[in-house]
């Protein structure tokens, strides 16, 4: 459903149909449909009999996973709800699904010549050169032109862009900066290319990749000029969540930067799964919230001799906040699929079976909320960790103070640089700092008003900033020391 679409009440939605489709969404005259995926009149059967029993899956190890403090991209809902929660009501019925599915996880190592493959799509000329565990066809020194770098462990996380070196040395003109080799190329300036020619400019790339059949959108622009291509890939026959290849697309309809994963994972144990109306029973109970905050505390009775006023509680009333009446926030599911969405497991980050709806709030954009599909007597829960010494971060300079919430970080080709990106003001600067040791790595930004005398205007962007870690990041979680939350890598 198009977030772009009005009237959003009740009546203007038609009835809900299930239909039995293997993991497609069907949409049609103006209709939305929730479909299943899977055998005819499966269900969440019983495994037949002498079939043998998968291992547990154990949930944890990384900073994913599914439910609804998971796969959620910067800028959606917190499906949580705050404080009261959320509930989300079907409208309509629930697929059923089929009795089993099969998790997938990414095996093996990318070679040179499917390197090749990818770098000769995107326009990347030159042989590709093995340093550390990435691949990289890179520039000459102080040139210009497109960098491709793709890890050689499975699933072969990629990066491509392209860098301008510029003038160095005695070329520099007096009194500028001589800008250093390899700074990232401007965004190119005009029109942005048709959401039609973005598709076209992209599907070479998807092709190589083998995901041509991936569900495929070109809404986004960025700068103005660049149109963003973003693709969830089918794996196994199921649509993915959280698995996506991004391609900037620039006015000359030529992809600019890109990223994503090389090789497809591979289909491992099966599980049973659950029907959605389970896994939506089992959002709604991860959705309660967070409890009352704020203003709270209990009526207290007067001292003895003082009058009661009418209509005050007395020392047997119950307490309440006002939070606490506030009901939960309902949000419609107008869609249901099963597919798989990226999950960290405790062997590294996979793709789990995992029902996807769609929310449609009335008074914002769809966004999608995914539960784990697997049975949950086939589930083992992340272990609550046991206190350990935590890596610190040094305190903030006088006169900033840290910002409550890093949304997303990424890992620049170097495998050291962390981008992290957080929503800021307009009226500061901002510092990132990390710390890390063999465990995880805790990040932290500084906010520094950049005239703190000065009315700021309350005006929200998105900001990203870098920090250079000691040793390359690898497969360290990375943690805002502030929530002391995993953050997801984009």
């Amino acid at each position: 459903m198009s977030g772009t679409e009005s009237g959003r009440g009740r009546g203007r939605r038609t009835a809900l149909v299930a239909t039995v489709a293997a993991g497609v969404v069907l949409a049609g005259g103006g209709g939305l449909y929730l479909t299943a995926s899977g055998d005819e009149g499966a269900g969440t059967a019983s495994r037949a009999a002498g079939a043998p029993v998968p291992p547990p899956l154990r949930l944890g190890g990384g900073s994913g996973g599914t439910g609804p403090d998971a796969g959620i991209a910067p800028g959606e809902p917190d499906p949580g709800g705050g404080p009261s929660g959320t509930v989300y009501r079907a409208e309509g019925p629930l697929p059923q699904g089929p009795s089993s599915a099969a998790v997938h996880r990414p095996e093996g190592l990318v070679t040179s010549e499917e390197v090749t493959r990818l770098a000769a799509v995107l326009g990347v000329e030159g042989r590709p050169a093995l340093v550390g565990d990435v691949w990289t066809i890179r520039p000459e020194k102080d040139g210009q032109g497109p960098r491709l770098d793709v890890s050689r462990q499975a699933p072969g996380s990629w990066t491509y862009s392209w860098y301008d070196g510029g003038p160095a040395g005695d070329s520099c003109l007096k009194g500028r900066a001589c800008p250093p080799p390899g700074e990232a190329k401007p965004p190119a300036k005009g029109s942005p290319v048709s959401e039609a020619a973005a598709r076209a400019a992209a599907a070479p790339v998807l092709k190589v990749l083998g995901q041509d059949d991936a569900k495929v959108s070109a809404t986004q622009v960025m700068n103005g000029s660049v149109r963003v291509v973003n693709a969830e890939p089918v794996v196994g026959g199921l649509p993915t969540y959280g698995w996506s290849t991004g391609l900037h697309i620039g006015p000359d309809g030529r992809p600019v930067a890109g990223s994503g994963t090389l090789k497809e994972p591979v289909k491992t144990e099966t599980y049973p799964v659950v029907s959605a109306e389970r896994a939506l029973a089992k959002l709604n109970e991860e959705s309660k919230g967070t409890g009352p905050i704020g203003i709270g505390g209990c009526a207290t009775a007067p001292p003895a001799g003082e009058p009661q006023a009418p209509g005050e509680p007395g020392k047997d009333a119950p307490c309440q906040t006002v939070v606490d009446l506030a009901a939960p926030r309902e949000v419609p599911v107008t869609r249901a699929v099963l597919g798989l969405a990226a999950t960290d497991t405790a062997d590294g980050r996979a793709l789990v079976p995992a029902w996807l709806f769609t929310a449609d709030p009335a008074d914002s954009a769809p966004y999608t909320v995914t539960s784990t599909a697997v049975a949950p007597e086939h589930v083992v829960p992340p272990a609550t960790p046991s206190p350990v010494p935590t890596p610190s971060v040094e305190e903030p300079a006088e006169g900033t103070e840290p910002v409550r919430r890093i949304e997303s970080f990424t890992v620049r080709p170097d495998g050291r640089t962390l981008a992290l990106t957080f929503w800021g003001g307009v009226c500061s600067t901002y510092t990132a700092h990390a710390a890390e040791d063999a465990r995880q790595v805790r990040v932290r930004i500084d906010d520094k008003p950049i005239d703190p005398d000065r009315v700021c205007i309350l005006v929200a962007k998105e900001v990203t900033v870098e920090v250079e870690l000691k040793a390359p990041l690898g497969d360290r979680p990375v943690v805002d020391a502030v929530s002391d939350e995993a953050l997801p890598r984009r």
